[in-house]
């Protein structure tokens, strides 16, 4: 599966304004921008968008900027990629709302795509953000953060354990 340029970026952002959650400064879209290595005006898109989802707070003027609107380990990954993909792959027969496709009606590739998306969406609802960031020494280089400063991160299954404290 071939994720969009818009998920990528808003995940780039919530993992930036988690790593940097709990600082004094604002943080900045411009800081951002520099971080995640994306045009100021693609970003500006995406974190509203992300604030119209209640994922991020907005304060506009002098001393704004973006934060999470509320802790890492409520924000469900998939609830953001749910925002952000399409649910299938954009091709004729996908798109295709009239049903005239001729292999409509015997059609199994279909109802294979939309399965092997439900169980996409279904890993990615059993991580919260804090799984992400939490404990990730590299990202915390990488933008310049220490995430999980006293928090306790959930713990999940399968190959995407992790431990905060």
């Amino acid at each position: 599966m071939r994720i969009t340029k818009r998920s990528n970026i808003a995940m780039r952002v919530l993992m930036f304004c988690a790593v940097h959650q709990g600082r004094t400064a604002p943080i900045t879209r411009g800081e951002v921008a520099e971080r995640v290595d994306v045009s100021p005006s693609h970003l500006a898109q995406i974190i509203n968008r992300l604030s119209q989802l209640g994922f991020l707070a907005t304060q506009r003027g002098r001393g704004g900027g973006i934060a999470l609107s509320g802790h890492p380990r409520d924000i469900v990954i998939g609830d953001v990629f749910r925002a952000f993909e399409p649910m299938f792959p954009e091709t004729g027969c996908f798109a295709d709302a009239d049903g005239s496709c001729p292999l409509h009606a015997a059609c199994r590739l279909r109802p294979a795509l939309e399965a092997a998306a439900a169980a996409f969406f279904e890993h990615l609802d059993n991580m919260t953000l804090d799984d992400l960031v939490c404990g990730n020494s590299a990202l915390e280089m990488l933008f310049g953060g220490a995430a999980c400063r006293g928090s306790a991160s959930r713990p999940i299954t399968g190959e995407f354990r992790a431990t905060c404290h």
